[in-house]
């Protein structure tokens, strides 16, 4: 396999590891629901709900889960306990590409696009900066040339946390004092993106405005800015939400996209959190592609998602 081969041995244990308290908690209770048991019954089925929700999978997608299984069962007429993994696995994935396209496999950016720009926000503390640094580093490893806009003004450890993930990540980072206008600081990055020819231009935005109306007046402000030098800028607006908060991450999500045009999500903390579950729920409801998964603090701890490779190391062994 090539060294930039989607899922290597590391990717996948790295993968294992960051979910390891979901799948943990998770399968302690299925086997506690499915002890002495040789069929799956309601019993059976009602418990996996209620575990399945108490994942933050999320109703909607439990439900959906469920009824996936109940039809297995129906179609079959018999479903052992030994085979429960296996079945919510195959069905869990179905149901994933049934309500999203196929993900892309590696961090690529299209070829005639030139700087591809990518607005990034989510409210403060789901580790948005530094997804930042992660994404900046994973192109400048692919031989790209990436600018960083620290137009997250309002934090003066926002501009500095910036600065260092850039210099860990080769990347170059546009900045200004604390409490400029944050279109002024888009608009420099923008300018010398484009004088020095990058090939990606990732910017951090505020993660705290008051209310919607405010963060809506601010990203469009940023948008139209940015449309001066790039017509069609953003091209990604990636929203980066918190997998530890659960159902708060479904909220965020849902006022985002009435703020905004999110085109992209990124997961992170998986694995500080038994809530992993949350990735499939959100990934089903909402119709934007998951695109990145945080697993860990270092600077190569993300990935790209993978709905067949994340539910086989939610769930159990490969199909």
């Amino acid at each position: 396999m090539g060294i930039f081969s989607f899922f290597s041995k590391d990717k996948k244990e790295k993968l294992d590891q960051g979910l390891s308290k979901t799948k943990e908690s998770f399968f302690t209770k299925v086997n506690r629901a499915i002890a002495g048991k040789s069929k799956v019954d309601d019993q059976v089925l009602d418990e996996l709900e209620e575990i399945l929700i108490g994942s933050d999978v999320g109703v909607d997608t439990t439900l959906r889960i469920i009824e996936r299984i109940v039809k297995r069962i129906e179609r079959d007429k018999y479903l052992n306990t030994d085979e429960l993994y296996s079945i919510l696995r195959e069905e869990t994935v179905e149901l994933l590409i049934e309500n999203d396209q196929e993900a892309s496999k590696d961090f690529i950016i299209p070829e005639d696009t030139k700087p591809y720009v990518i607005m990034v926000v989510g409210v403060n503390g789901v580790g948005k900066t530094t997804t930042i640094g992660k994404l900046a580093y994973q192109y400048t490893q692919r031989g790209k040339k990436v600018f960083i806009g620290a137009a997250d003004t309002f934090r003066a450890a926002a501009i500095e946390q910036l600065c260092v993930w850039g210099e860990r990540a080769g990347a170059n980072v546009v900045k200004q004092a604390m409490g400029s206008d944050p279109a002024s600081v888009v608009f420099d990055t923008l300018n010398s993106a484009l004088s020095n020819q990058a090939d990606v231009v990732l910017i951090d935005t505020a993660g705290r405005l008051h209310n919607k109306i405010n963060l809506m007046n601010e990203l469009t402000k940023i948008k139209k800015v940015m449309a001066k030098l790039i017509p069609e800028a953003p091209h990604e607006i990636l929203l980066v939400l918190d997998a530890s908060t659960g159902q708060n991450a479904f909220e965020q999500a849902k006022q985002f996209s009435l703020a905004t045009e999110v085109n992209a999500l990124a997961i992170t903390k998986l694995d500080g959190t038994a809530k992993g579950g949350v990735v499939l729920g959100i990934s089903d409801q909402f119709r934007i592609p998951v695109k990145y998964i945080g697993l860990g603090e270092g600077i190569d701890h993300l990935q790209i998602f993978d709905r067949k490779e994340f539910v086989n190391a939610l769930f159990g062994s490969q199909f």
